[in-house]
């Protein structure tokens, strides 16, 4: 395995394409495992244990539990991404998923179900992030919202494609077997070619590139002074923030309100399936030209259309009766996803200096992946209070509706 302290690499996508194929594999595989839960968790916690098919609040703990651990893990990955590197990190990500299939094929209670979700929050904060800042150590300046770009469309091209997989090998072998089969492959081939395959990169990080060497803070600056200055301290990485808060309740609301409200309108598995991954295959595609976009035109202007319209896309899925509207709704909810997503974290990493880098990158994703509790808690409350499915999506629409104003106010 490769040791912390190796030669810098030479700043560059074109450079280092050996690097960045491999973490783009990488969050590939990391996608492929948050989206094996993503379809079928609904139908196994009718089936398997019980739950009503109203029981959203209930349902909804998953997710809680899910978006705490994720948002608390991306920022300790961040500070520890520091300390030992990206690598160690990265693979300690991958050891720890491994009871997770287990888990669910074994479970005897929702509560086996919970628990494996702490675990995958665990996975996908540790894997996850490195694999966007190991990519954004070793890539220039002016390709950073590129780059985030390539590995948001990896990663959520990956969870789109989990889905689909799981919903069909579900049918195949059955919800229990059917995850613990795809989800012990992805595991062992992601482990095995990071440890085969991965390089260090964290020295790189550590030697500013020429477009930034003026400006970098060479002093040394603590964690909690930069949780302060991205928490409520500075109003520019405050909107940024909390506008990666708020648009995970759009994802909250894909996870735990998507499955039901589809499956109930269809009766076809599969096919929620597809119209599901229709809303990450957009988001995730379109992430390659999205990214590109906002080094060429700039972060604000595509974070705020984003947002904007991710918010009709969401508003307008229970307004429809059809498959085909379905679809629509969904495809104009992942291209909005895709122009605020990749752009959003370019922008927190264009006020960060390389020394705190990795730290900031973390703190953002603990507030944004905090927002998958924050919006699964809404969305359980709104639905157990009102007894209608509906009003979800019109809670996520305003909330999104107030945080695209307060961004396009600050940001």
């Amino acid at each position: 395995m490769a040791t912390l302290h190796t030669q810098p690499f030479t700043a560059g996508l074109k450079n280092n394409f050996p690097q960045v194929f491999q973490w783009l594999l990488q969050v590939f595989f990391v996608g492929l495992m948050l989206g094996t839960t993503r379809i079928v968790i609904a139908p196994l916690a009718e089936q398997e244990f019980g739950l009503a098919k109203d029981s959203l609040l209930l349902l909804s703990t998953f997710v809680i539990a899910f978006g705490v651990v994720k948002g608390s893990m991306n920022f300790v990955a961040g500070h520890w991404a520091e300390k030992i590197g990206r690598k160690p990190v990265h693979l300690a990500g991958w050891l720890i998923a491994l009871p997770i299939p287990v888990l669910f094929y074994f479970a005897q209670s929702w509560a086996w179900v919970v628990f494996a979700t702490v675990l995958l929050g665990i996975n996908q904060g540790l894997t996850w992030s490195m694999t966007q800042t190991a990519k954004l150590d070793i890539t220039a300046d002016h390709e950073r919202g590129l780059t985030i770009g390539l590995n948001e469309f990896a990663g959520y091209t990956g969870v789109a494609l989990g889905g689909l997989a799981s919903a069909y090998i579900s049918q195949w072998l059955g919800l229990k077997t059917g995850l613990l089969v795809f989800g012990l492959l992805i595991i062992s081939i992601a482990f095995t070619l990071t440890w085969i395959n991965i390089a260090e990169s964290h020295s790189s990080a550590l030697y500013p590139t020429p477009q930034n060497t003026a400006t970098s803070d060479t002093q040394a600056v603590s964690t909690w002074s930069i949780f302060k200055r991205m928490s409520w301290s500075d109003s520019r990485l405050l909107a940024i923030t909390q506008a990666g808060c708020v648009e995970k309740f759009v994802d909250a609301l894909v996870w735990i309100v998507y499955p039901i409200f589809l499956y109930q309108k269809t009766q076809d598995l599969p096919l929620t399936a597809w119209i599901i991954s229709i809303y990450g295959l957009v988001w995730g595609s379109s992430q390659l030209i999205t990214g590109h976009w906002s080094d060429k035109f700039g972060r604000q202007r595509l974070n705020v259309t984003g947002m904007m319209i991710t918010t009709f896309g969401v508003v307008l899925m229970p307004m429809l009766e059809s498959s085909m509207g379905w679809s629509i709704s969904a495809a104009i909810t992942g291209f909005g996803m895709a122009l605020l997503y990749p752009n959003l974290s370019a922008a927190i990493v264009d006020l960060s200096q390389p020394q705190w880098r990795a730290t900031a990158i973390g703190i953002y994703r603990f507030w944004r992946d905090l927002g998958y509790a924050i919006g699964a808690l809404v969305l359980g409350l709104a639905a157990y209070f009102t007894q209608d499915l509906t009003v979800t999506f019109w809670v996520v629409g305003g909330f999104m509706a107030a945080s695209t104003a307060w961004l396009a106010a600050k940001g």
